[in-house]
């Protein structure tokens, strides 16, 4: 399933910066990143239930805010994208 990450971290304070590096991390491990605080990732159930205790272990849900969305297929359909940062076919060939 493709899912969206979108997160906004309070970056007020040394902790703050610290947890939004980290959020970060966690994000780029499992997709790919199409905005600055926005992933795209390309999961099966037990990889998006791991991404989002390892999101919600690292964000604090009284200062920052953490948001799923499920795309629902054919994505083709409900995703269009404009401008230079396009995002990668999951589905595709993998071309190095």
């Amino acid at each position: 399933m493709l899912i969206i990450v979108t997160y906004d971290v309070s970056t007020e304070t040394a902790a703050g910066r610290r947890r939004l590096r980290r959020v970060a991390k966690v994000c780029e491990s499992m997709g790919q990143r199409v905005q600055k605080s926005v992933f795209e990732c390309q999961v099966n159930e037990m990889q998006f239930e791991q991404l989002e205790r390892a999101l919600l272990m690292e964000i604090e849900e009284q200062e920052d805010s953490l948001r799923f969305y499920r795309i629902t297929e054919p994505t083709k359909v409900r995703v269009k994208e404009y401008g230079v940062n396009r995002s990668l076919d999951f589905e595709g060939p993998l071309l190095i």
